[in-house]
């Protein structure tokens, strides 16, 4: 289910308001429950964190107990942890800052129909009781350095901060002074930067009582210059279907094509356990040969999961423990700094695996500071899908670090020209992903904007020829988006007529299209 409309979340907002003390008679924060809707399995509930108080609220945490049988699916508007059926949600970097008698509102879809007992606010009372006195800040976050420089983002590290509460609940990061993120580990990568420039990053560390710690001092780092990535650039990534008979040979293709990167098309799932179409286990290395030879020549590969085909992970797991563990096998098999996860048909629709996989992959994240994560999703030429842009705010409210939304422009199923639809589609996603990251640049957001077009005739029988192609370099070049790819470069090799599974059935050369891609380098 997705997230109200404006009216309902107009509705629910007056309704809380009326269920909630007014701020001045608490005198201190309030957080208060209610439910906007249910059903026979589930609802969808909320909570109103209010300023009671006569001074800024800086932060808030919210933790609750669910009963046995109920758990959160995809939630909103608010950071989640969870340990069993402890829940604790903390504010986005939107949201956390009220003013006296200022609120704001989080909420989840709930599988099963208890209802939140034993509501903490900041390690207080919900209702406006005293946090146990707490008022003493974590200690400041030390060794913090800058590092893991690329053409357009920095990795920030720190030594953990101690709080006498035992635990500290999370960490601030600005950067040049602006307006701070919040992560849970010791490390963070801000991504969309500019090429050779420098940006200064403080960290300060928060409590669960809401006490901030002073910042640190600001240390600086320099991204690097050109539109390159570390073991090569993939500002051009093209599919490579791994599964073709007989097995493609990424160094043969980036020889004769002048493409240097490569996306390896797919891991799924075999039950709950990563496997190369079903056939090889990636723990095994399978292929890694050919991305050794990839990287010795400058370039790099992503590994993508998921596909039109086959079963995604995250819906073959049952929890984000075990589907973390086959993510990152994956990862560490194959020592990746990029992986993207194709997500399409029922799995764009699937809110428990959608809220699975965004956990994972914040997870995965946290144990590798620097790992580069792109979402490939269907699209129109007036943007994402509504389920596709669900998928997208999930990953960005479980905390993950988007470095890459990369659209699909093919398939529309209308009569279109498709050189034009992709660049709308591009367009359209810029204005989606912009209204979701409202802090970026509009730089910033295009850099993470990918475009994928499927070459020559598409599955509806239109054409996506070799001046579309031109095209969308142009725009990119004009745009720098974060990556452009096409499916699939063994039909650009193959340059034939025949069954669109390996031939492109329009006129052309061998790697024509690799050759055009080549020339856009972020």
């Amino acid at each position: 289910m997705r997230r109200p409309t404006a009216l309902v979340a107009l509705l629910l907002g007056a309704l809380l308001l009326v269920l909630a003390p007014p701020a001045t008679a608490a005198g201190s924060p309030t957080a208060t429950f209610a439910k906007s809707s249910t059903w026979d399995t589930g609802y969808q509930g909320a909570y109103t964190v209010t300023n009671g108080g006569s001074t800024t609220l800086s932060g808030w945490s919210v933790e609750f107990d669910l009963p046995a049988g109920t758990t959160v699916g995809s939630y909103w508007d608010a950071l989640l942890t969870q340990s069993g059926s402890h829940y604790t949600f903390k504010n986005r970097e939107y949201n956390g800052t009220l003013a006296p008698g200022a609120s704001a509102t989080f909420g989840w879809v709930s599988s099963g129909t208890g209802t939140p007992a034993n509501c903490k606010l900041n390690g207080g009372s919900c209702t406006g009781g005293s946090g146990g006195g707490d008022t003493t800040p974590p200690s400041v976050p030390t060794g913090v350095t800058v590092g893991s420089a690329t053409s357009s983002s920095l990795t920030v590290r720190w030594t953990a901060a101690t709080d006498d509460s035992g635990t500290v609940a999370g960490y601030e990061v600005s950067r040049d002074g602006g307006t701070p993120v919040t992560v849970t580990g010791t490390s963070y990568t801000a991504t969309g930067l500019q090429a050779s420039t420098s940006y200064s990053f403080r960290v300060r560390a928060k409590d669960a009582a809401g006490n901030a710690s002073a910042y640190s001092p600001a240390v600086s780092g320099t991204t690097t210059s050109g539109g390159t990535q570390p073991g090569g650039g993939v500002h051009t990534a093209p599919y490579v279907d791994m599964g073709a008979w007989p097995t493609p040979s990424m160094p043969e293709m980036a020889s004769a094509s002048g493409v240097s990167s490569y996306t390896m098309a797919f891991i799924t799932a075999s039950g709950c356990k990563a496997m190369w179409f079903n056939a090889y286990d990636p723990r095994d290395a399978w292929a890694k040969d050919q991305i050794d030879a990839i990287r010795a020549g400058g370039g790099d590969v992503k590994v993508s999961f998921g596909g039109a085909s086959g079963i995604e992970l995250a819906q073959a797991c049952g929890s984000v423990d075990s589907l973390y563990t086959e993510y990152n096998a994956v990862v560490n098999a194959y020592g990746l700094t990029y992986v993207d996860f194709d997500i399409e048909g029922s799995a764009t629709a699937d809110p428990a695996s959608v809220t699975r996989r965004s956990q994972a992959l914040a997870r995965l994240q946290q144990a590798h500071p620097g790992l580069r994560i792109s979402l490939t999703l269907p699209v129109l030429p007036e943007g994402l899908t509504a389920d596709g842009l669900n998928v997208v705010k999930s990953a960005r409210d479980a905390g993950v670090d988007l470095d890459v939304v990369n659209v699909m422009a093919m398939d529309y199923y209308r009569a279109v020209d498709y050189g034009d639809a992709a660049v709308q589609a591009a367009q359209s996603a810029f204005t989606q992903l912009k209204s979701l990251y409202p802090g970026r640049s509009d730089a910033q957001v295009w850099a993470m904007v990918g475009v994928t077009p499927m070459l020559g005739q598409n599955d509806d029988g239109h054409l996506y020829d070799q001046a579309d192609a031109r095209q969308l370099v142009a725009f990119a070049k004009d745009k720098h988006l974060g990556e452009l790819a096409f499916w699939e470069s063994t039909r650009d090799r193959n340059a034939c007529t025949g069954a669109l599974y390996r031939c492109t059935n329009i006129p052309q050369s061998p790697y024509e299209f690799g050759k055009i891609f080549a020339s856009y380098g972020g």
